[in-house]
């Protein structure tokens, strides 16, 4: 029975005796290769499956971060450590930002130190690989493989994205979606504009996902709200003892980003001191983090959303116009929900459903007639608002249907088909017209409202409006409230 091969190590130093020194210390569990400086060591790397290096940072030509910088490009899953008599900052910084150094040894080390370094970094090693192999393994599985996630995985990196962003067929959404996914594949900076609850983000992702970079990640963050620190810890991470209680370093989404996409939201909400850091992202690619001298570097792509026009906001002097520039190489203008009411119906049966599945309680749908006064609403907060809506109604329902009487009060007052400038009662009070035609505007608000809410039971209707059941029917006729549709038992005549 053959025995497992010995991992294998390559030592790099200049001086032959660290080299027999090293080889002693580690000889009996490794297979040990020597290089007495930067060609020899690279040459044994293409000749030799090595799976870690320990290599001397003062060396005749190039130094060892210089040299390791060239073979974590060529073979990055090789643990890479220095041994060093020299404790320059820069030049552990360099190889931390440049060969990605697994670990520092000083000299003079201690045999046992050498020994137990090198069983570490082959153990990362291993597990590397194993990473790499089952990454691999799921991302090429069948489509008549079982897994669900790699499914998806696939679908979002072959452009499906926007697919999932849901519209009616003849959407004024569909032009914003073309336009999109026409600049999704570009790799340049997009500004999509529009009102609090729109669906920015979830149209941002989707560019991610039809875009070259779908297997990097994606990272969303609101600025709205937030404290100008609160902003630079997020976007460009603090280093540890920065600030108080902070124990460790914390890393940043301009570095996590990195290869990938981020979409910031609410940009026209920065001050003055961010809007200048953000400029120098998305200018040079540059930032530091808090507490940081050294500049560090970052390729993501940005997409950004902006509640208000920022060209109005750059005219009056509240956005820099170099950043509007720089943010805006393509500028993309998202309909609010009011501007989409085909729109509504679609949105409010999958949200129905999702709710549904999340708080285990089943329904089939929801009726015509509801449907039509959520049609009638113009919706202000947009996909929040219409959530919370759904939500509420699930909740206070009875039946399997979710019908009109579940609706709140100001959506049941919103009749639908009207204009946008007359959906809502209480704007009633502050329109312009003779007061008696604004009083009528007004009851016929009321009427409609308490007659959906109680299922147009006549009888509970005149009760709680304090008239009789003659008056209610004249006042019914007169203004031509008729309900949607059958109503059933309920209903007293």
């Amino acid at each position: 029975m053959t025995s497992a091969p010995l991992p294998t190590l390559l030592l790099v130093d200049d001086e032959p005796h660290s080299l027999a020194a090293m080889r002693m210390a580690l000889e009996d569990e490794f297979d040990c290769l020597e290089a007495a400086d930067a060609e020899q060591a690279m040459a044994c790397m293409q000749d030799n499956y090595v799976q870690a290096i320990f290599c001397d940072q003062r060396m005749p030509g190039r130094t060892g971060a210089e040299f390791l910088a060239e073979c974590r490009e060529r073979w990055p899953e090789t643990v890479r450590i220095i041994i060093t008599g020299y404790t320059e900052t820069s030049d552990m910084i360099s190889a931390i930002n440049e060969a990605g150094i697994y670990q520092f040894i000083p000299k003079p080390w201690h045999p046992d130190q050498l020994l137990m370094a090198a069983r570490n970094a082959v153990h990362l090693f291993r597990l590397s690989r194993d990473h790499e192999r089952m990454s691999l393994e799921m991302r090429y599985l069948s489509s008549a493989a079982d897994s669900k996630l790699e499914k998806r995985r696939k679908a979002l990196r072959e452009g499906l994205g926007f697919d999932h962003i849901l519209r009616a067929p003849n959407s004024p959404l569909n032009a914003v979606i073309g336009a999109a996914r026409r600049h999704a594949s570009f790799d340049i900076p997009v500004l999509l504009t529009g009102e609090p609850g729109v669906g920015k983000a979830e149209i941002a992702r989707a560019m991610h996902y039809a875009s070259l970079r779908s297997d990097r990640p994606f990272f969303a963050l609101n600025c709205a709200g937030m404290t100008d620190e609160m902003l630079e810890a997020e976007l460009f991470g603090i280093r540890r003892g920065a600030a108080a209680g902070v124990q460790s370093t914390r890393i940043g989404l301009f570095q996590k980003a990195d290869r990938g996409t981020l979409f910031l939201n609410g940009v026209d909400s920065l001050s003055p001191r961010m809007q200048i850091a953000l400029l120098r992202v998305a200018a040079e690619g540059a930032f530091a983090q808090v507490g940081a001298m050294e500049t560090q570097t970052t390729r993501l792509r940005l997409i950004c959303g902006a509640h208000r026009d920022l060209k109005t906001m750059v005219a009056e002097g509240a956005f820099r116009s170099d950043l509007y520039f720089a943010l805006a190489v393509a500028e993309i203008a998202v309909p609010p929900l009011r501007a989409r009411p085909g729109d509504v119906s679609v949105l409010a049966q999958s949200l129905l459903a999702d709710l549904s599945a999340r708080h285990g309680k089943p329904v089939r749908g929801i009726s015509d007639a509801a449907l039509e006064f959520l049609e009638g609403y113009d919706w202000p907060g947009n996909l929040r608002e219409l959530e919370n809506e759904i939500t509420r109604m699930l909740v206070a329902a009875q039946g399997p249907v979710l019908g009109p009487e579940l609706i709140s009060r100001p959506i049941l007052q919103a009749e639908p088909g009207q204009d946008p400038d007359d959906r809502r009662a209480s704007e009633v009070m502050v329109a312009e017209g003779a007061l008696k035609d604004r009083i009528e505007l007004m009851e016929m608000r009321i009427l409609r409202e308490t007659l959906t809410r109680l299922r147009w039971n006549k009888s509970r209707a005149a009760a709680e409006l304090g008239l009789s059941r003659v008056g209610l029917r004249a006042k019914l006729d007169r203004y031509g409230l008729a309900p949607p549709a059958p109503v059933g038992a309920e209903e007293e005549d």
